[in-house]
């Protein structure tokens, strides 16, 4: 139902983090990244609700890319919130993501541009690790036009996503709560007791948060954030307990519908990677993933 952060599951197990053994490989499309990282795979899909596969990205060292919502066709992906989902490519560099891009959306043109031809905009350092922070922050500054930003992160706004999670679970819920896992059931439950006023209210303030982002970001072509606050946690883990936290950083732009992209930027805590996000309003899917290949090379000269 890729309704988790971390790709601990009841019935099948633990994926293992190849590039870090004894902690979680992120979810939910924990699986793609940890078969990237392992070399078992050239290119991979992921779907991404509130983060699920920039958290996976980060955790394992990966790329992953989060594109404009309704950009990648949904055809055939069981739906967790529909107005968050999205599908979208995961590779070991920008490059192959790109090249996914083209395949998965019709009509995608790539483009190509350097680091001085954006305006950033650098935000949510301040939640961040001492170690994913520095390596953010050396990351942000291959930008020459780069700025700070006050940006709101998105309070308020998890009882719109948890009605819509309601409505897809209903009736099967009603049905098969017994085959759920733990972890799921608990949350799918969580969901079913949310009231209407609850949701209109989470409605009501994602769409100011929409017009709020929006004009925070208006100078800028592009913002940069760490796409997670810490490196990968051990497992196992409390995922119900650990979920804000990894998504705090990466749900925004589910609300916004944003295109977004986690870019490995060197090791942090514990010699674990660090991730750079890389977004931009809907539509400029191209732009991103040209700013991620162009910091990419500027990360690795070699």
């Amino acid at each position: 139902f890729a309704y988790g952060t971390t790709s601990e599951n009841q019935h099948f197990g633990t994926v293992p983090n190849p590039v870090a053994p004894g902690r979680v490989a992120g979810g939910s499309s924990g699986g793609s990244a940890a078969a990237l990282a392992a070399g078992l795979a050239e290119a991979a899909l992921g779907t991404d609700s509130g983060g699920s596969i920039r958290i996976p990205s980060a955790c394992c060292g990966i790329v992953g890319f989060k594109p404009t919502h309704g950009l990648v066709p949904l055809d055939g992906c069981f739906p967790l919130a529909p107005s968050f989902d999205h599908a979208g490519p995961m590779a070991r560099d920008t490059a192959a993501c790109a090249r996914m891009m083209e395949a998965l959306a019709p009509g995608f043109e790539p483009a190509e541009l350097e680091l001085g031809d954006l305006e950033v905009g650098i935000a949510w350092t301040e939640h961040a690790d001492e170690g994913v922070r520095a390596r953010v922050q050396v990351a942000s500054e291959h930008f020459p036009r780069r700025r700070r930003l006050e940006l709101p992160l998105a309070h308020g706004i998890g009882p719109a996503f948890r009605g819509e999670v309601a409505d897809v679970h209903r009736e099967l819920f009603l049905e098969h709560s017994d085959s759920y896992g733990r972890n799921v059931r608990l949350k799918v439950e969580r969901c079913l007791a949310l009231t209407e006023a609850e949701y209109e209210r989470a409605a009501a303030a994602r769409a100011a948060y929409r017009e709020e982002l929006a004009e925070a970001t208006a100078e800028v072509d592009l913002v940069l954030t760490p796409t997670l606050v810490c490196v990968a946690p051990m497992a196992p883990t409390d995922e119900i307990a650990l979920r804000d936290k990894l998504t705090c950083l990466t749900l925004p732009f589910n609300a916004t519908g944003w295109p977004a992209l986690a870019l490995p930027c060197g090791p942090a805590e514990d010699g674990l990677p660090a991730s750079v996000q890389l977004a931009a309003p809907p539509g400029g899917d191209a732009r991103v993933l040209a700013a991620g290949a162009a910091l990419e090379r500027a990360l690795s000269p070699d």
